[in-house]
């Protein structure tokens, strides 16, 4: 409905700002002109398009629409916007958990590249979906699984308040209990924190490090947390405070990490002088892209326990990553973390959106699904799934009224999650998306709250 968005109403000392649906498009209204925004005079107002130099003066305006730092706070979600359209249906969602604060803005490299992004224009979506609701609470912006000092600058360039490091270049694969013995080289300094010593961690949980175990934890993270507090001390470090949230992410392995290993991170963290807000390890089972987790729960809860307790210990959050849709594990995420945890979510907004293309235009879906099944060999490079194509139903036989069904299944939900990219960067289809989204924008915010906020009541439920 075209008209002014009345939570955007702001009142400054020389007139107001606001944000009105010009029916294709939002614009920014302005008859304060002394703000720096740039528009198009009409009348006594300036009538101003949603651009990066606007949002740059918007936050300069209005402190709430800039990011801050979240991580601090109890419990925390990131909530990844890849279409730069979901974030007015994740604040309606936080509205009705107000105990839980967001990262609207949350992108990784990887994701900005294949949806051909920036992280101002993240930034930016975020901003003026916070000013449209009037959303003051306060919001992340998290440059997400950063692997280079030249990526991480970009981020804290762009005003991103989090850095998640990702590690994963500098961990050791291949290291098992027969080769260890071969591959290790003296660590003479780490042998004598850790060689031949047992830990108490508090909480029932202890650690140990016989020769064997040592050897193989050094030689898959030492170079990892070195190359953790280097970007740490040059990037983030500053006398004044930190200039972010900081999360050393050691998830994106083949191998889960064990409590004695993350206990070694922790450590190490802490003697070389890093302030993790977080660190996500790489836990047991599997957490893939949009699906529940698969795995033996129990041992799952055995081992989180034990994780939870390290981060306590240490003083900093556990972060849980792939959180989208793992409803089966939320509950022992709340309850053994005691309700302080970050966990980060990304492409469920996108599997709503296009849920929601399948139940108002099937012919839309039908022409994306047969994109996304030719598409899926090329995006599977970048993700870690275990899709069986053969699994997902015939489009032929299935009505119309059975499309939405799909959602329910895993493998065609994968299949459309992982695409996402390949979808969006296919101009026939892209201006179509984005027309029927804006077309039925209640629906789409209505479908993103109430998918965020199971995510939170089952996290809540521990």
């Amino acid at each position: 409905m075209k008209g002014i968005y009345p939570d955007s109403v702001r009142e400054t000392a020389n007139g107001s700002v606001m944000m009105a649906n010009l029916g294709d498009r939002d614009a920014l209204i302005a008859t304060d002109k002394t703000l720096g925004f740039a528009g198009k005079a009409v009348g006594d107002r300036l009538e101003c398009e949603l651009t990066h130099e606007n949002a740059v003066a918007l936050r300069a305006a209005f402190a709430f629409t800039a990011p801050v730092r979240v991580l601090t706070r109890e419990r925390t979600l990131g909530v990844g916007d890849r279409l730069g359209i979901a974030t007015p249906g994740h604040i309606r969602a936080f509205r009705a958990f107000p105990g839980v604060s967001p990262v609207f803005a949350q992108q990784s490299i990887r994701e900005l590249t294949l949806t051909n992004r920036t992280f101002d224009d993240v930034l930016d979506a975020a901003s003026f979906s916070v000013f449209r609701e009037g959303f003051t609470e306060g919001f992340g912006a998290d440059g997400d699984h950063l692997k280079t000092p030249k990526e991480v600058d970009y981020a804290l360039n762009c005003g991103y308040t989090m850095i998640t490091l990702d590690c994963s270049e500098h961990i050791r694969s291949g290291v098992t209990d027969e080769n260890c013995a071969a591959l290790y080289e003296p660590e003479p300094e780490l042998e004598k924190l850790y060689l031949d010593r047992t830990f108490e961690v508090g909480e029932g949980v202890r650690v140990s490090f016989d020769e064997r175990a040592f050897r193989k934890t050094a030689l898959v993270y030492a170079d990892a947390v070195r190359f953790a507090a280097r970007i740490y001390h040059e990037k983030i470090a500053s006398p004044s405070g930190d200039r972010a949230d900081f999360e050393m992410s050691i998830d994106e392995t083949a191998t889960p990490t064990t409590p004695a290993e993350h206990f070694f991170v922790a450590s190490e963290l802490d003697r070389l002088g890093v302030h993790a807000a977080s660190v996500a390890p790489r836990f047991c089972g599997e957490f893939q892209k949009g699906i529940d987790y698969i795995g033996d729960l129990s041992q799952f809860e055995e081992e989180l326990k034990a994780h939870a307790a390290i981060a306590r210990r240490f003083g900093y959050k556990l972060s849980i990553h792939s959180g989208s849709d793992k409803f089966s594990v939320f509950p022992l995420i709340g309850k053994e973390t005691r309700g302080r945890f970050h966990v980060k979510t990304a492409g469920t907004n996108w599997l709503q959106a296009v849920l929601l293309i399948a139940e108002r235009d099937p012919k839309l879906y039908r022409e994306v699904h047969a994109f996304a099944l030719k598409s899926f060999p090329e995006a599977r490079k970048y993700y870690h799934v275990t899709t069986d194509l053969a699994k997902v139903p015939d489009l032929s036989d299935l009505s119309d009224a059975q499309l939405p069904k799909l959602f329910e299944q895993n493998d065609a939900r994968q299949l459309i999650h992982i695409t996402y990219g390949l979808i969006l960067n296919e101009p026939r289809l892209r201006e179509r998306l984005y027309a029927a989204w804006r077309r039925d924008a209640d629906a789409l915010d209505a479908l993103v709250a109430t998918h965020i906020e199971r995510h939170m009541k089952a996290l809540l439920e521990g």
